[in-house]
């Protein structure tokens, strides 16, 4: 018997959106099991907050050297009267406040960098609702394949790592021993 024109229509549009759906499947089993670690959602948080700590511990080193910069100074301008030691004195505590202004950004970036985690963290629960809504089961067997190729330079590099993770500065002192 053969098939009419709107039967074979149908069936090409039921196979369009089969295919359709398959793509979708596919992609949602590429973000939540990304081929590359690089692409997880968590290791982007993970990162973020890394970004953050290291930022906040750098400004805090540098506020510090500061302060004991400021000690000495002080201690140098109770040792002179020379009129222009001490105005280069003053330049130099000056020249302090800027750097302590400057130390400023890092509560803003903080800020901005948490908005990132937000979002990550938004698209991510929509995944996993996406997940959910499919069939975890059936997301977990979908093969994902990697997007593109990594040169051999990117296969060697893991850096830099976090807390915890990868060698240690001990293990990298104790290849050269």
């Amino acid at each position: 018997m053969a098939e009419s024109s709107s039967e074979a229509y149908l069936r090409r549009e039921l196979d369009g959106l089969l295919r359709y759906l398959n793509k979708v499947r596919d992609e949602i089993a590429a973000i939540d099991r990304p081929a590359d670690e690089t692409h997880n959602f968590q290791k982007m948080g993970d990162q973020l907050d890394a970004i953050v700590k290291a930022t906040e511990e750098a400004t805090n080193t540098i506020m510090e050297v500061v302060e004991k910069n400021d000690a000495i100074l002080q201690e140098i301008r109770d040792k002179t009267d020379d009129p222009e030691i001490i105005a280069k004195l003053d330049e130099i505590a000056n020249n302090s406040g800027d750097v302590f202004q400057a130390c400023s950004f890092q509560d803003i970036t903080g800020q901005r960098v948490n908005k990132l985690v937000k979002s990550l963290t938004y698209v991510e629960d929509r995944v996993d609702a996406l997940v959910d809504i499919w069939g975890r089961h059936v997301i977990e067997n979908v093969v994902v394949q990697e997007l593109q190729e990594k040169t051999a330079d990117e296969e060697l590099l893991h850096g830099p790592q976090l807390e915890g993770e990868g060698l240690s500065q001990d293990d990298i002192d104790a290849l050269f021993d």
